[in-house]
């Protein structure tokens, strides 16, 4: 944010989600047109343990979120109201589990039923049934597939592999790392979500994939090589020595895979970096 910070366009506003009131009033006085909807606990091991923190951010934030989108949008004069745009942005998570590893379609669309197991993490049906079916809020949803890329939050894979090892401590890998998952990098993702916000089409859900997918255990290996050429551990040892396995954690999905054809095909988007963090190596001879 720093980079940003002494720029005229940016305002940073810290408010909780569940506080429609303030929102509903930043929104008219900074006039919004565009709402955003990022804001989720992510975390599958923390929405395991505690899940209640997750319902109260990613259900009840996002209806108070919603609630004051509409009262704002209601308020536009006319013009204004057809440009308004809420955009809720969510995971390929929501579709739940492929079953098969094998990296090959089919993939999910954006028409797919949510299929969810765990607790919810982002719920983008929320909008869609309380937004733009029910009150005709302009509304678009996005899911996208794993991130990665700078300032990535230290508790997720690729960061933490990297300052784990650093540290030469054992980072434990679920099963036999062998869950599937598509890498997209975050500026790819940015630009993506900026169309499907100006762009999309209101009602119309839009998936943003990679095309990077890669086992957990792959992905970790390729971390690995890459200390390895650049800072070696002390007698030659690989840091993949310090892999290891533990036992899987609940309901772990074993592969998400998404289809994008529609955004590329509609918006004209395409991942501009297929993921160099994870290994080009196929899966299971593919």
């Amino acid at each position: 944010m720093a980079t940003i910070s002494n720029d005229p366009r940016f305002v940073f506003r810290k408010v909780d989600i569940c506080d429609g009131g303030t929102i509903r009033e930043l929104l008219r006085s900074d006039r919004i047109n565009v709402v955003m909807h990022l804001a989720a606990e992510s975390h599958v091991d923390r929405s395991i343990d505690g899940p209640a923190k997750f319902i109260e951010t990613n259900v009840v934030g996002t209806f108070h979120l919603l609630e004051a989108a509409l009262a704002h949008w209601r308020e536009l004069v006319l013009a204004l109201r057809e440009t308004f745009r809420f955009h809720h942005v969510s995971t390929d998570e929501v579709f739940g589990d492929l079953t098969s590893t094998t990296v090959c379609l089919p993939r999910r669309r954006p028409t797919h039923p949510h299929r969810r197991i765990q607790p919810p993490r982002r719920l983008p049906t929320i909008s869609y049934a309380l937004g733009n079916k029910t009150y005709g809020l302009p509304i678009v949803l996005s899911n996208c597939s794993n991130n990665y890329g700078p300032y990535h939050f230290p508790e997720k894979l690729i960061p933490l592999v990297i300052l784990e090892y650093s540290r030469r401590a054992p980072l434990p890998i679920y099963g036999a790392g062998q869950n599937v998952r598509d890498w997209l990098f975050v500026e790819d993702h940015a630009r993506a979500l900026e169309l499907v916000a100006t762009k999309g089409t209101p009602g119309e859900s839009y998936n943003i994939g990679g095309r990077s997918e890669r086992t957990n255990l792959s992905v970790v290996e390729s971390v690995c090589d890459i200390l390895d050429a650049r800072s070696p551990r002390a007698g030659g040892a690989s840091y993949r020595d310090l892999i290891t396995f533990v036992t899987d954690r609940p309901g772990h999905d074993r592969r998400y895979a998404i289809d994008a054809s529609k955004v590329e095909r509609e918006l004209g988007w395409v991942p501009l970096r297929v993921s160099r963090l994870v290994s080009q190596r196929p899966l299971n001879g593919f």
